[in-house]
């Protein structure tokens, strides 16, 4: 597809990353990111008011403690009531949605890149964005890593530490590296 390389991130195709678009919209979300962790808590609120204007959606009363780390910001939609603890990451190179009251303990990290298998492909800033999807009153432990292309379903848990590589079903509690089932129901 010919167009833009943010185009064809949008579209959920390969784009290479050092385009100087991209670029530009990681800036305005360092600058928000930066904002949301320097004002003193009573001053920012539940989401620092640059972050909150460049997030894709933030329901009511969704909150995201300091630090946070966002690549591009507008592909994040929190539902009312998620909770983001300290020092979380979402590399929102594709939609990023989590569902209402939904809570990520500290450290938890959403990588939606998936960089190109080759080294050339590499070096050439190719990569690809998958979305996320969690649903409503999912728990997620702390230090868990949540890759591109996974869906996560409601009232699902996530053990601290785990890697999820595959979807999750309702209701199902996964741990471990790759997190596997260990309850479901």
């Amino acid at each position: 597809m010919a167009g833009s390389e943010r185009t064809k991130m949008a579209a959920g195709e390969w784009y290479t990353c050092l385009d100087a678009e991209l670029e530009a919209l990681r800036v305005i979300a360092r600058d928000a990111v930066f904002e949301h962790n320097s004002v003193p808590p009573r001053q920012r609120g539940n989401v620092g008011p640059a972050l909150k204007s460049l997030l894709g959606a933030a329901g009511e009363g969704a909150r995201i403690e300091a630090p946070f780390h966002c690549a591009y910001g507008f592909n994040i939609f929190l539902g009312e009531g998620t909770f983001l603890n300290a020092a979380c990451t979402i590399l929102d190179t594709a939609a990023v949605h989590i569902g209402k009251r939904t809570l990520l303990g500290p450290n938890v990290q959403i990588y939606c890149a998936e960089h190109h298998k080759e080294a050339a492909g590499r070096q050439a800033g190719l990569e690809i964005g998958r979305p996320v999807e969690i649903g409503d009153n999912v728990w997620i432990g702390g230090s868990a890593i949540i890759l591109g292309g996974v869906s996560i379903g409601e009232g699902a848990i996530i053990g601290a530490g785990a890697v999820v590589t595959r979807d999750v079903p309702a209701n199902t509690t996964v741990v471990g590296n790759p997190a596997r089932p260990v309850k479901r129901g």
